[in-house]
């Protein structure tokens, strides 16, 4: 089978597409044929290894000293059942299946296993595998934090880069959760954004959001570009602060929590289960949940994709279509 492989660390130019060994599912995994993946800033980071310098150490031991140990990339996919291990119960060959492969990546090629246990759940019936592949990182996460921080109906919530693919989702589960919710992004942005259900837009090329007295409930960093002294003079004295990036806490985020009721809650991963997924097809199926796609490159262009996200200036999400994906006459054969 075709995949986009990578031996070592660095720019988008070491993915290369290549001929690999096609998977055998185990008793308890379905193989997916894929239709479709994206690429990801979780893609971005694993391929550089860009990653802070206090979460270098365990980065290293996830992913591998010397060189990546899991040479096949991609997180998220769409597609369908073409076979499935003997004690698989929940799914069945020709089912059409959205999943997130965080834990042991490898959506950069033609098929995938997966257990039938973990974050995999039949595709909402109303969308194309193309906008299926974009929910199961982006919208999962911002679900896992919004739920973390226990949203409640008419609370005031700020989302920092909503016009990103988990920003652009926590917008609108935070509507959807009964939020008044205040969307930060560009100029270029902010009409879309609005349109997502945002009650207010701020364009932060224009206007600091910390210097409007508006006070937040919560404020939904999700991509990293403001500071967190600026969050909190305009967090409420029990509003809660959600960074999706940052693992570890800073000290001026440790003595906020020492000498504050404000809550912290920085990255962590959100459970390797079905559940979430369940809940999001229900709410893309009733049309409370919309996905925006950005651009959609075919799997040979993969190098060109990786530099478009990595600039930071994506609008929702980046999509790899393994269907339009034809040979390249410099496919590697192994």
């Amino acid at each position: 089978m075709k995949a986009i492989v990578y031996k070592k660390y660095g720019s988008p130019d070491v993915l290369r597409l290549e001929e690999v060994e096609k998977p055998t599912p185990k008793e308890n995994e379905i193989m997916v044929k894929v239709k479709a993946s994206t690429v990801t800033m979780a893609d971005i980071r694993a391929r550089s290894f860009k990653v802070p310098l206090s979460f270098w150490l365990f980065a290293r031991i996830a992913l591998g000293f010397k060189g990546p140990k899991k040479s096949i990339l991609g997180m998220e996919l769409a597609g369908e059942v073409e076979s499935v291990g003997k004690d698989v119960t929940l799914f069945k060959e020709g089912d059409h299946v959205f999943a997130a492969s965080l834990e042991s990546f490898g959506a950069y090629a033609e098929y995938k296993c997966l257990s039938e246990s973990g974050p995999v759940s039949l595709k909402p019936s109303n969308i194309t595998f193309e906008e299926a592949a974009a929910i199961p990182i982006g919208a999962r996460t911002a679900l896992f934090f919004l739920r973390k921080a226990n949203i409640q109906r008419g609370q005031k919530v700020l989302v920092y880069g909503a016009s990103g693919s988990v920003g652009s989702y926590a917008v609108q589960i935070a509507k959807y959760l009964g939020a008044h919710v205040t969307g930060v992004c560009s100029t270029a942005n902010l009409e879309w954004v609005k349109s997502l259900g945002a009650d207010q837009v701020i364009d932060y090329t224009s206007e600091d959001f910390s210097s409007d007295r508006e006070a937040y409930d919560v404020i939904f960093e999700a991509v990293n570009k403001t500071s967190f002294s600026a969050c909190m003079k305009s967090l409420k004295k029990v509003g809660t602060y959600i960074n999706i990036n940052e693992p570890l806490p800073s000290a001026r985020m440790l003595w906020t929590k020492l000498t504050s009721n404000k809550k912290i809650i920085l990255s962590q991963n959100s459970p390797e289960t079905s559940e979430a997924l369940n809940y999001l097809k229900e709410l893309v199926e009733a049309g409370k949940l919309k996905v925006v796609i950005d651009r959609t490159y075919p799997l040979e262009d993969i190098v060109e994709a990786h530099r478009y996200v990595e600039k930071g200036h994506k609008k929702g999400n980046v999509i790899i279509n393994l269907e339009k994906t034809k040979l390249n006459k410099n496919t590697k054969q192994n």
